[in-house]
């Protein structure tokens, strides 16, 4: 036998395994496979897709399959969907979905290259995290922004862009509230603000004043005329920085009268816009044709 004849058989007993493992595998696939209920699917098209997992599964999929098969799970853990989404999955899986206070990220800080100094002139990879590695990062400011879009490009709704200035901008109308960017950020600067609140400190360092004052201009320098000034006692200080009850602001607060106290200006008006989740019209007919 020569080589061809040997090539040409080792061929054919490959292509007789190959096909043998084929058929064994198609009827164990056959024999051994789950159903899976049509409504996982119907409720994980609903879901606004931006795999945040703000809801504490690993994505839009996985968090569909709890919710319609565990009845101990809520329907409204989808942060993303909002009151909107969490009424149609309530709706689809028969459960309630207990109210949840609609929130948007807020970036703590004002500390842009024109107002902030730099300690040094960093030349490293582009990336937050990357740059807290040496030093802290290259902002004077070692509690604020460092201003490489981290957040940015993690946002799953681009809901964010950088400014000029070097610090994030947050799109309030396409802002979910999911918190991928409050989680990525190595300063902890963006956080979740109640939709309603009035102000917000635009500041997130924890140094005296007299240190804050010469590397940023705009920082919070625990003067206390914001606690003071409020009327409701919404304010408070803490490590040298003020911050907001955010239920007391949203209740009581009509007047902004720390707005016009703040000589650094760190205290801003806050959001009060709700964002509209745009339900997409085959939701609207699964949900219908579920009932």
């Amino acid at each position: 036998m020569n080589n061809i004849d040997i090539a040409i058989a080792v061929l054919v007993v490959m292509t007789l395994v190959g096909l043998a493992f084929g058929l064994v595998l198609a009827f164990a696939n056959k024999k051994f496979s789950v159903e899976v209920n049509p409504l996982i699917h119907i409720v994980e098209d609903i879901l606004p897709k931006g795999q945040c997992g703000a809801c504490g599964y690993a994505g839009c999929m996985a968090y569909a399959e709890a919710v319609v098969i565990n009845p101990d799970v809520a329907p409204n853990l989808c942060v993303p969907g909002k009151a909107a989404i969490a009424k149609i999955v309530a709706e689809l899986t028969g459960k309630t979905a207990v109210e949840m206070e609609p929130k948007v990220a807020f970036v703590k800080c004002a500390g842009s290259v024109s107002k902030a100094i730099k300690a040094y002139v960093y030349k490293g990879v582009q990336d937050c995290v990357a740059a807290t590695l040496l030093q802290g990062g290259p902002k004077g400011c070692q509690h604020g922004c460092i201003g490489f879009g981290t957040c940015v490009k993690k946002c799953p709704f681009d809901a964010m862009t950088m400014s000029e200035e070097g610090l994030p901008i947050i799109d309030n109308e396409k802002c979910t509230g999911c918190g991928v960017c409050e989680t990525v950020c190595p300063k902890k600067v963006i956080e979740l603000v109640p939709i309603g609140i009035h102000v917000a400190l635009n500041c997130n360092s924890k140094d005296k004043g007299v240190i804050t004052r010469k590397l940023c201009t705009v920082g919070c320098i625990g003067c206390g005329l914001c606690v003071k000034t409020c009327p409701h006692s919404a304010i408070k200080l803490e490590n040298n920085l003020a911050v907001v009850d955010p239920e007391v602001c949203v209740s009581m607060c009509t007047e902004n009268a720390c707005l016009y106290k703040c000589p650094t200006g760190a205290i801003k008006d806050a959001i009060e816009k709700i964002p509209q989740i745009k339900i997409p019209e085959k939701a609207v007919e699964d949900n219908t044709l579920a009932k």
